[in-house]
């Protein structure tokens, strides 16, 4: 599986093809949702042991924060999969949102900086 992510299609279609060997296939939206808050708890739980005020316990597995923004993308792209969109046509549409409704929001930098 090494070096088959160039993209976030390719995140889709090698997310597929794991789904796709069980019977089960995709979680509920509902099921998903569950799962994506859990994911973000554990991200959470690593940027507190990392950058936060409260120590891992030396019980505690080592994990780090790129491993759970890893489970976060399998999981987004579980809901993209089951509900039938594109991860990047999503992002498109954020991005196209920031741009016009943050565009004087923040200072921007002068050329150069």
């Amino acid at each position: 599986m090494t070096n088959r992510v160039h993209n976030v299609e390719d995140i889709q279609t090698l997310t597929d093809e794991y789904i796709s060997q069980f019977k089960e296939g995709y979680f509920s939206p509902l099921a998903l949702m569950a799962r994506l808050s859990e994911e973000t708890g554990e991200l959470a739980r690593e940027i507190n042991h990392y950058y936060g005020e409260k120590p891992k316990k030396q019980t505690e597995n080592i994990k780090t924060v790129e491993e759970e923004v890893g489970d976060i993308l399998f999981v987004l792209a579980c809901f993209a999969n089951s509900l039938d969109f594109q991860l990047s046509d999503a992002f498109q549409q954020s991005i196209e949102k920031f741009e016009t409704r943050d565009k004087n929001r923040w200072t921007r930098k002068e050329k150069g900086e």
